[in-house]
């Protein structure tokens, strides 16, 4: 496995790529990948940096782990490949887009579209052993997407973080809130928004609502 990572995110972060943290990563994930069934696909691990390269990130969306399932997982969180049925966080997610801004519910769940519009979908472990929830935790990943987190805070102004449960309420101690734009809620899962966590929290009209106020286009959700 090599780092086939957008040359805009370079400059920004080649020092973690040389992090001893970084090569023990590397090892393990190659290692995992040769000898299970791994998700995303190798050459997709790194879509979140290569469809939202560094110079275009207005939005920042935080995810925990990529899907297990086979078919899913495409290296932005949230987003599963075209044709494949949609998890039921996604679902919601999608739900709310439609009562929020009146869009229809879409066919593909592939989140691509957001990503190339500046949508930075990044979740905090980047790849997973096929079944195996959270299999790839507490490698390294984490240490190279908080960095990467903290990155854009320091080098950029005006991003909008969408901070969806508790372990993405978390990151909010590597973003500078005084020059950038959080908005929080309950995670999308059927067992938060069920309970009353995300359905209305109209974070897709706000987000567009905060790029507009500092001249950015809105994001066509």
């Amino acid at each position: 496995m090599s780092v086939e990572i957008h040359e805009s995110w370079k400059p920004y972060l080649e020092t973690e790529f040389g992090k001893p943290y970084f090569k023990d990563l590397i090892n393990f994930v190659r290692s995992e990948y040769k000898s299970h069934t791994c998700f995303p696909p190798g050459k997709q691990i790194f879509n979140a940096f290569n469809h939202c390269h560094f110079d275009d990130v207005k939005v920042v969306i935080i995810g925990q782990d990529p899907y297990h399932g086979f078919g899913q997982a495409n290296g932005l969180c949230f987003s599963v490949n075209d044709g494949t049925a949609h998890p039921p966080s996604l679902i919601n997610i999608f739900k709310e887009i439609e009562t929020d801004l009146g869009i229809a519910y879409p066919q593909s769940g592939n989140l691509m579209r957001w990503a190339d519009q500046g949508v930075l979908l990044l979740n905090a472990t980047l790849t997973v052993r096929a079944h195996q929830a959270g299999s790839h935790q507490k490698k390294g990943w984490e240490m190279f997407t908080d960095a990467t987190i903290k990155t854009i805070s320091d080098n950029k102004e005006n991003i909008v973080f969408l901070l969806w449960g508790g372990y993405a309420k978390q990151k909010i101690k590597l973003i500078n809130a005084n020059k950038h734009n959080v908005l929080t809620s309950g995670h999308p899962s059927p067992l938060s928004a069920n309970r009353g966590y995300w359905f209305g929290n109209k974070h897709f009209s706000k987000t567009n609502f905060l790029l507009e106020q500092v001249s950015q286009a809105p994001v066509r959700w």
